[in-house]
């Protein structure tokens, strides 16, 4: 079957990934799922992978192929899996679990002792095949089509999180901010609107961008290059700041906002990275504020996220591209050109 793969670490994105003939994935576990790829959606962290930033972090071993948003149809399955059969439509989260460990037993799924990562530590889905376990598949309500779907599986999961986190700390007059409508931002945003009754800002560069937050729900939105964030916060929250601040950008000039815009006790989420918090630690004390990453998200929550999906309060916006097209998606995607999720269809 043919597979993008990565040989080696480069910033080169457009000669990233080889296509290449490869064996087809075969179950070695009781539990193992083979997964027909439909949809593969292209993340940032990809690029990150390409450019070797996540070796400091897990072990890779190269050549691999990459693709961690990964959903499609059910081809072969392990002797002892009842959960799903031959034919049906899934999602695939992410992670590989083991079960048995204690974060496993606790059901932190991303923190797992034993996890596998496909398209990160294991083979992932920029082929024609995937192997999966069964703690891993979701099946999918009928008529959600696993190519638009495919993205869920990390980006919508761990935006997600993020929100489900936040709103445990929203109350109906309470506001939040969303910084960065693309990819992740705008999934983020919509969860918002359905799950809380905060008053919601958006905050992006680009004009296209601030109009899709309107459109999907946004109370108010900021141009970064043209007002100041924080006066704009402070002008809407009457001076207390935003109680919940969800960062899909995870940059230097975005992180630094935290101070400035965030109410006493609340929490500025870093999703988006890339760039550092460089905040003096008088500022936590004094506005008692927190910052908190966000590790994609948990295997119920992903379920949760498909009934959102399948009651139609999230939406996708995606293009689709050939497995051929992937080193064009990879470049277009560091130039900031592509607008929602890229999902490739092997």
């Amino acid at each position: 079957m043919q597979a993008a793969r990565l040989h080696e670490y480069t910033d080169d994105m457009a000669h990233a990934l080889s296509i290449d003939d490869v064996d087809r994935p075969e179950i070695t576990r009781s539990d193992g799922v083979v997964v027909e790829v439909e949809g593969a959606g292209w993340c940032q962290t990809d690029n990150h992978i390409i450019e070797g930033m996540w070796t400091d972090y897990v072990e890779q071993t190269l050549p691999m192929t990459l693709g961690h948003e990964n959903a499609g149809t059910v081809v072969e399955t392990g002797e002892e899996v009842t959960l799903v059969e031959e034919g049906d439509k899934v999602i695939c989260h992410p992670v590989m679990t083991c079960g048995k460990c204690r974060p496993c037993r606790l059901g932190e799924d991303m923190y797992c002792e034993n996890l596998q990562f496909p398209g990160l530590t294991t083979d992932g889905g920029f082929a024609e095949e995937l192997l999966t376990s069964e703690r891993s598949v979701i099946k999918l309500p009928d008529g959600v089509d696993t190519t638009d779907i495919a993205p869920h599986a990390d980006a919508g999961i761990t935006a997600y999180h993020a929100v489900k986190k936040a709103t445990r700390q929203l109350n109906p007059g309470d506001h939040a901010v969303v910084i960065g409508i693309g990819g992740l931002g705008h999934i983020g945003l919509q969860c918002l609107n359905a799950m809380s009754a905060t008053t919601i800002t958006a905050v992006d560069l680009k004009e296209e961008a601030r109009d899709l937050a309107e459109e999907l729900g946004a109370h108010h939105t900021i141009d970064p290059g043209s007002e100041d964030v924080a006066d704009v916060v402070e002008s809407l929250t009457d001076g207390t700041g935003a109680q919940q601040v969800i960062d899909f950008v995870g940059a230097d000039q975005t992180t630094k906002l935290a101070p400035d815009i965030v109410a006493a006790g609340g929490d500025h989420h870093i999703v988006g990275y890339g760039g550092h918090v460089h905040e003096p630690s008088q500022s936590l004390v004094n506005g008692e504020f927190a910052y908190k990453g966000t590790l994609v998200g948990k295997y119920p929550e992903l379920q949760e996220l498909v009934a959102l999906v399948d009651r139609g309060d999230v939406e996708l916006r995606t293009s689709r591209y050939d497995l051929n097209d992937i080193n064009t998606v990879a470049e277009r995607l560091e130039h900031g050109e592509i607008e929602g999720r890229a999902v490739i269809t092997p």
